[in-house]
């Protein structure tokens, strides 16, 4: 009895945490997504599915699918980079692993808003990136790396690569060494070896990575803002323009629901392939 309400009063504070910022500003998100906007800005406690049927209109699906794909890219990118820093560090000893990992870290101590301005001054077209590429007559004109879908790419890569880096090396860090020794000693090359025990091995990792890669390339709006120039339209800025501009939030609360209901539409297909909600821990 005595360990039983240790262990309540320990997990108090979390679940304290839980329902006051997350669960009830999810609920409040869920219950005004069924309101209406008046004139105003303010919200008309009337029972309404007209956000949710103004979702299907062709403008706001174009953007769905532009920031869908964005995320997709950015997703992709992260594991073709991630993969290989991965599997290179871990045949490191242990110190320069450390070190490696705490480079990894290093830019989560600058605010992300100032690391996007600082791209400004890399990418544009008297940017670092351009004066360097012209300097080597690498190119004859500066490239537009700023103000389109691959400024965004970039930037969004930069921020959330971390987040797929660090599931994967605590996965691959685990793997038994003997099983990569039996492997080659039956004869399996480099690609089979990834492919036949690497691979399977990460597999929640890398779910758990592309999960916290691709959900928040949905709604990034202050990179779109920096590196799109305000000229390209994701789902984070739709629901933020619903927001602070439009002051339609029940509008902005709809799409709030549908980006959440995304992630959860990936889990459940992560599920009904095989994965275990316990695997993402």
């Amino acid at each position: 009895m005595k360990d039983k309400l240790h262990k309540w009063l320990f997990t108090l504070p979390v679940t304290i945490y839980s329902i006051l910022l997350i669960l009830l500003p999810l609920v409040y998100i869920f219950i005004i997504s069924f309101f209406k906007s008046d004139s105003y800005g303010g919200m008309i406690t009337t029972f309404t599915l007209s956000n949710y049927i103004q979702l299907f209109d062709m403008v706001y699906m174009r953007i769905f699918m532009q920031s869908i794909i964005i995320a997709l890219v950015v997703t992709f990118i992260c594991i073709l980079i991630a993969y290989p820093f991965v599997l290179a560090i871990t045949h490191k000893n242990a110190r320069i692993q450390k070190i490696l990992i705490t480079l990894v870290m290093v830019p989560f101590l600058t605010n992300s808003l100032i690391r996007m301005y600082g791209f400004v001054v890399l990418l544009r077209k008297s940017g670092v990136v351009n004066t360097f590429l012209l300097g080597l007559g690498l190119t004859n004109n500066p490239l537009k790396l700023m103000y389109n879908n691959l400024g965004i790419i970039i930037g969004m890569v930069y921020t959330l690569l971390p987040f797929m880096i660090l599931p994967l090396y605590s996965s691959v860090s685990s793997i038994n060494k003997s099983l990569l020794e039996a492997a080659c000693d039956l004869g399996a090359n480099k690609r089979k070896t990834f492919f036949r025990v690497i691979l399977p091995f990460t597999k929640p990792a890398l779910f758990n990575g592309s999960l916290m890669v691709f959900t928040p390339a949905l709604g990034y709006f202050f990179i779109v803002d920096v590196l799109g120039g305000g000229k390209i339209m994701i789902l984070g800025n739709l629901i933020k323009n619903q927001f602070l501009t439009a002051r339609n939030w029940p509008f902005g609360a709809s799409i709030s629901v549908f980006l959440l209901l995304i992630t959860f539409i990936i889990i459940g297909i992560y599920r009904k392939t095989g994965g275990k909600l316990e695997d993402l821990g």
